[in-house]
């Protein structure tokens, strides 16, 4: 009976007080659709990608790899190859500039324009109406909001990336999208061309020490050969020949694989061109993200009621308190 009469006194407060506990949600839930439709909607568009990486790995064997660590040559690591590293490239301050200097064209879902009608393209600096001082801080600023316009997911189950840009146009969003991808990719060629040119100046090298190494020993059993020229009798001139010609033969070995490396390090500096494969490329959503009205309403009808409610029941205390006195 207590949850009954709690129940129908709760109901009767709301009764005496119907103006606030309806009409105080209804106000609310019609505020936050006027809000909700002035305020211009967000698409998404989003693509996703997979960083394309060589199988083999490096080249040089692990003696060569060592050797040029030693030297302070970084020869690339699988770091580097990996999903979250070109996701913190997407990041990067570099790669948001570039694609804030590009141009767009600026009639993405303009109703004053005719469909099919193109203007004169502009930068994403100016499209998100970004001002400073000067270029350096409208770019400082520009890649601070151009950051909040953009998120970066890594499944690290598949390895796939997916970036997706929010814009005030579904054609902007899908544009955007596509651009960081494109730069990306051209990050990617360049970042692995450079690797490829770095091993192959330091095999260069390398094959240059081996070729003076090889023609030094060659000249050292020469000049063995001159100056004994009847050194199969004499065992001692035996064990030094043999010692002699062992170090051509360790000398030529180590010469022949450095060559081969170095031709295959030359065709990788040319060829060595990966690239990201794009699974899905960004479109213009046909449907926005933001603002989701209907879910809006909902909050605000719950919290409107939950306003009024509480207002009630305050003054129904109050009420109680002062009759009590």
């Amino acid at each position: 009976m207590t949850g009954e009469y709690s129940l129908l006194e709760l109901g009767r407060v709301w009764a005496r007080h119907r103006r606030v506990t309806v009409g105080l949600p209804l106000l609310l839930a019609l505020v936050t659709a006027i809000v909700s439709l002035i305020v211009r909607p967000t698409f998404t568009a989003t693509t996703t990608f997979v960083p394309e990486t060589s199988p083999q790995g490096s080249r040089l064997p692990a003696g060569l790899a060592g050797l040029a660590t030693q030297f302070g040559i970084s020869l690339g690591s699988e770091a580097s190859k990996s999903p979250k590293f070109y996701a913190e490239v997407v990041r990067s301050r570099e790669l948001m500039e570039r694609v804030l200097l590009s141009n767009y064209v600026d009639n993405y879902g303009d109703a004053r324009l005719p469909q099919g009608v193109a203007v004169d393209s502009t930068t994403l600096l100016r499209i998100l109406r970004v001002k400073g001082r000067d270029l350096a801080d409208s770019l400082y600023r520009g890649v601070k909001k151009l950051n909040g316009l953009v998120n970066v997911n890594v499944n690290t189950a598949t390895g796939i990336v997916s970036v997706s840009v929010d814009a005030r146009y579904p054609g902007l969003a899908a544009a955007v999208a596509n651009r960081f991808v494109e730069y990306l990719n051209a990050f990617n060629a360049q970042y692995r061309q450079s690797q490829a040119r770095e091993q192959r100046k330091f095999v260069e090298q390398r094959l240059a020490d081996g070729e003076r190494e090889l023609r030094g020993a060659e000249e050292e059993l020469r000049t063995f050969y001159d100056r004994n020229r009847s050194w199969q009798q004499s065992p001692h001139l035996t064990f030094e020949e043999g010692r002699l010609r062992r170090q051509v033969e360790i000398r030529q070995e180590l010469y022949l694989s450095l060559k081969r490396e170095y031709e295959t390090a030359r065709i990788q500096e040319v060829n060595d061109t990966p690239v990201i494969t794009v699974i899905d490329a960004a479109t213009a959503p046909v449907k926005k993200s933001k603002p989701k009205r209907a879910l809006l309403v909902v909050i605000a009808l719950v919290l409107g009621g939950m306003m009024g409610t509480f207002w009630a029941a305050g003054v129904e205390y109050l009420e109680t308190a002062r009759r009590e006195q």
